[in-house]
């Protein structure tokens, strides 16, 4: 498989669940934004809003979103937090 073709189909299914879990983290005044996916299958996000500086956004970050993104998105390791 091209790893530009992968990387890419990859992206949008990680963008699919993020947006799947947008709604929750809208509810609570936060968003989350898709920076990067590399080819490792590490997935850079962006907490914004309240759930920038929110002191329960590291289990948000782990237990909500990475638990996601890991069961339905084949290939994706884990996800790390860019400010």
């Amino acid at each position: 498989m091209n790893r530009g073709k992968g990387k890419i189909a990859m992206r949008e299914q990680v963008q699919e669940v993020l947006n799947k879990l947008r709604p929750f983290l809208l509810r609570d005044g936060g968003d989350v934004e898709l920076v990067d996916v590399d080819e490792d299958g590490i997935v850079l996000i962006r907490l914004m809003g309240a759930c920038g500086n929110c002191p329960s956004s590291a289990i948000t970050l782990k237990a909500g979103i990475e638990r996601a993104l890991v069961t339905e998105v084949p290939g994706v390791k884990e996800i790390e937090q860019v400010f």
